[in-house]
């Protein structure tokens, strides 16, 4: 999931995260209101907020290393901005044991920061020599060790193929598989290196993207926690409330994009030749505000690189 785009302080506390001008314009913070950063990263979303309005902010993320940035903020903001420890699929459970129940506006930077790319002992980069790991909360199982020495070839196919969207699945799993025969894969420049040797040529991203890519979803259940997240959505978000999510590859963005199409009204049908009369009672749950997902501009991924894939979609609660 993300680039967060963000990491450690000196070098990493003025870089901004993805469309962060883009989020601000369509969140549109208010005086008085309640926000909710719920991948907190860095905090370049939650320092953004809380600059541009007199509200408060509270953020979640489950990796326990961005703790020092929070408490940069907390020092800066005071009680204006809180920091929950924890899954942002349990952002209302969360809330709720700060007896908050409704939130004028949520933010979602889906997937793995800057931050946890760049840190080569987190196990989540190709040329990391460190052992691959890819847990965002580093007390959750398994890892991307244990995956890639213990799961079967089938099982390492269907996990790469569908998390991955890889097409040489399949050979990857077997590769994987011979290789671990002799001795356990251990660290990321070794997996990288298995997947490279099934690919030739030349290609604008590395041939070990998908692969990492579907690990790390699967390791960190992503696409799951997104799901709860969004559900939460329905019964946090006040009327006129408004929903940010910023995704970095289709199934998230698919996720997100057919969430929105449900609760919008926008599932039902039409033929001429089978007409469908939609139906009276039909939820509908938000307002999207942009037909097409946004996208950054061209001069935010040229300084930013990762940022070219992102994608971000706004609706407003009915």
């Amino acid at each position: 999931m993300k680039p967060k785009h963000e990491a450690r302080s000196t070098k990493h506390d003025n870089h901004n995260p993805v469309m962060l001008a883009e989020v601000i314009k369509n969140l549109q913070p208010k005086n008085g209101e309640i926000y909710l950063d719920g991948t907190f990263g860095a905090g370049g979303y939650s320092r953004a907020i809380l600059e541009s309005a007199n509200c408060k902010v509270f953020a979640v993320d489950r990796d326990e290393s961005v703790k020092k940035f929070a408490e940069n903020l907390q020092k800066k903001f005071g009680e204006r901005f809180v920091f929950l420890c924890g899954k942002f699929s349990e952002s209302k459970k969360l809330l709720a044991e700060k007896n908050v129940a409704k939130l004028d506006g949520m933010v979602f930077d889906i997937g793995v920061s800057s931050m946890q790319l760049d840190d080569k002992e987190r196990g989540f980069s190709f040329d990391s020599d460190a052992k691959l790991d890819m847990r965002m909360d580093r007390n959750s199982h398994p890892s991307a060790y244990e995956i890639v020495n213990e799961a079967g070839e089938e099982e390492l196919a269907r996990i790469i193929r569908e998390f991955g969207e890889e097409p040489k699945a399949r050979q990857i799993a077997k590769r994987i598989v011979a290789v671990r025969a002799a001795k356990p894969i251990t660290s990321c420049r070794d997996l990288a290196e298995i997947v490279r040797s099934l690919y030739r040529g030349y290609s604008k991203t590395d041939a070990a993207t998908r692969t990492f890519q579907a690990l790390r979803i699967f390791v960190n259940r992503e696409l799951d926690e997104l799901k709860s997240a969004l559900a939460s959505s329905l019964t946090l978000l006040k009327q006129g409330g408004r929903l940010i999510v910023v995704s970095f590859h289709s199934l998230e963005d698919g996720i997100v994009k057919n969430f929105l199409k449900k609760e919008a009204g926008l599932t039902q049908t039409f033929s001429r030749y089978q007409p469908v009369i939609a139906k009276q009672n039909s939820p509908k749950n938000f307002h999207i505000i942009t037909k097409s997902a946004i996208s950054p501009s061209r001069e935010e991924t040229v300084q930013n690189p990762r940022a070219r894939s992102s994608k971000m979609r706004v609706a407003v609660k009915i």
